[in-house]
Order: C-alpha cells, then structure tokens, then sequence
C-alpha cells in the first residue's frame, strides 16, 4: 500500500532535550504543527510516527526534514536539499 507523500517540516534539526523513561512519538510525515512530536496529523497517510522510549536525560537533535536516514536524529540530509544550498 502506497503512503501520502511526506512533508518537509523545516530546513535544520530540532534541538530536543528528552527526559530518561518518557515516551516520545517523532513526526515522520511532516504534517504534525507539534515538530517534531506527533500530533496524530498523520491519520490517513499511511505514515505512522516512531515511538520510542529516551534511555537518559540528554539532549538530541531530531529532524524536521524528514529525509534522515537515522530515522529521529539528523544526519544532515537537510544540507541536500535544494532549498537549503
């Protein structure tokens, strides 16, 4: 089954601080107005969001391009993006 399209949510990552034994749901369709948590704008897409758990406090830079291959973190694929050269 085919998804929506994802959306580019900004052109450079988020800086994040997480709390050690939270749950956090990343926005993987760029729709979410949250960014770069989800807020269940994915409904429909076929895009579902990545939950995970932060292990520790500590702070994170999470994408907003969507493009990362590091699904969450940013791996700098936002640098390749035509708007952002």
């Amino acid at each position: 089954m085919a998804h929506s399209p994802v959306q580019s949510a900004g052109t450079s990552p988020a800086k994040t601080a997480l709390t050690a034994g939270q749950t956090y749901a990343w926005c993987a369709c760029g729709r979410s107005i949250t960014q770069p948590f989800c807020d269940g704008s994915h409904q429909g897409t076929g895009i579902d969001p990545v939950v995970f758990t932060a292990e520790a406090d500590t702070e994170v830079w999470l994408c907003l391009c969507k493009r990362t291959l590091s699904a969450l973190t940013c791996d700098g694929s936002h640098k390749k993006q035509p708007d952002n050269e």
